[in-house]
């Protein structure tokens, strides 16, 4: 997963994603204004006693003293205050975090109608952006290469037809590749086992867990050899660990021994005490729309909250709310991929897999 970017020293720096908690005062947008934070742009525009001009905060320009600076949601906001905009960052129109997140929107939807993998020269030029340059757009908007989406693309068809063929072979072909070899080569890193495991429903497959109590109750640490692949809430150990076998219907489940206990601590820990990020290896699967809103998710500091919207746009892909939503719901791994970070555009804490209350009182303890 990407790391976030947030300088400790102030939470006013929002990660990419974007929150409600950040650049609400004076001192944090100074801050970003000081820092050039690309995150800002959008957020809010300042303006400048001494040249009355009012600009983005990642102007380029010249850093304003202190006293001569104030700050304003809108830009028509700075007009009415009486100030014109700058004609260097150009702050009424688009900002480039928008421009961006148009542009990779564009080329993932190039990549997903594409019968072969477009080139990233191919695809650069199309965002008007040097090869090098759309790389590292592509990878912080969407949170992974063009090619790692491309790669996520197939294996999300290739899950799909191993469902629906007869056959593995058949699947491998349904799903685009040219070739068996290619896909076998692949299939333990995208699938977390093999093709025929998976259409087994995880045949072969050995899944361990634990099943401890927390403050929210009891929870459910599932993982394979590759990482945790579910965290799960619940109030029946029977009915938890009944739903882990129906997820993986033929996959041979145990009781985990002492190596496992290190994740179920870490889990435990982490829900008593949510502020504190957790890094654990992860075997979760799930389409490329999915692991893109997961991987926003995990950007979205503990003590904020995002809006379905935000997640949607951040993904460069602003009109798949509700898809965000069942995105949000189908999340395998709870508190570990913070679904419960992200709340409706009127701050209505909306639905959670696995209770309101255990929402509330998860953002209760991050916003200590």
């Amino acid at each position: 997963m990407k790391k976030s970017k947030v300088i400790s020293r102030s939470r006013g720096r929002a990660e990419e994603s974007g929150t409600q908690l950040a650049f609400s005062t004076d001192d944090q947008r100074w801050f970003a204004l000081r820092n050039r934070d690309e995150a800002a742009d959008g957020r809010f525009v300042y303006s400048v006693a001494t040249t009355g001009v009012f600009c983005r905060p990642n102007c380029p320009s010249k850093l304003p003293r202190r006293e001569h600076v104030s700050f304003y949601e809108t830009s028509a906001a700075a007009r009415r205050a009486g100030f014109r905009p700058c004609k260097r960052c150009q702050p009424e129109g688009k900002s480039q975090r928008q421009l961006h997140a148009e542009a990779m929107a564009k080329a993932c939807r190039i990549i997903e109608t594409s019968d072969s993998p477009p080139s990233l020269a191919a695809l650069a030029e199309g965002a008007g952006l040097s090869p090098y340059h759309f790389q590292r757009v592509f990878k912080r908007v969407v949170g992974v290469t063009p090619r790692e989406y491309g790669v996520a693309l197939k294996t999300g068809r290739a899950r799909t037809e191993l469902r629906a063929r007869n056959t593995v072979t058949e699947a491998i072909y349904g799903a685009g590749y040219g070739s068996s070899s290619r896909f076998y080569e692949r299939a333990n890193e995208t699938l977390g086992m093999t093709p025929r495991e998976f259409r087994q429903g995880g045949g072969g497959v050995t899944l361990r867990f634990a099943i401890e109590r927390s403050q929210l109750g009891l929870v459910l640490v599932a993982g394979t050899a590759r990482g945790i692949c579910a965290v799960q809430f619940g109030d029946d150990r029977a009915v938890l660990e009944r739903g882990l076998r129906r997820e993986f219907p033929r996959a041979r489940v145990e009781n985990a021994g002492r190596d496992f206990n290190s994740w179920v601590k870490a889990v435990v820990a982490h829900i008593e005490a949510p502020a504190r990020r957790i890094e654990l290896p992860l075997d979760i699967r799930g389409t490329a729309f999915q692991h893109r809103v997961w991987q926003a998710l995990r950007k979205i500091p503990a003590g904020a909250t995002s809006t379905y919207a935000e997640i949607a746009a951040t993904i460069g892909n602003p009109r798949a709310v509700r898809a965000v939503g069942r995105a949000c719901a189908a999340n395998p791994v709870a508190v570990v991929v913070p679904c419960h970070r992200v709340v409706r555009s009127d701050g209505n804490l909306s639905g959670y897999r696995w209770g309101i209350r255990r929402k509330r009182e998860l953002l209760r303890r991050e916003g200590r």
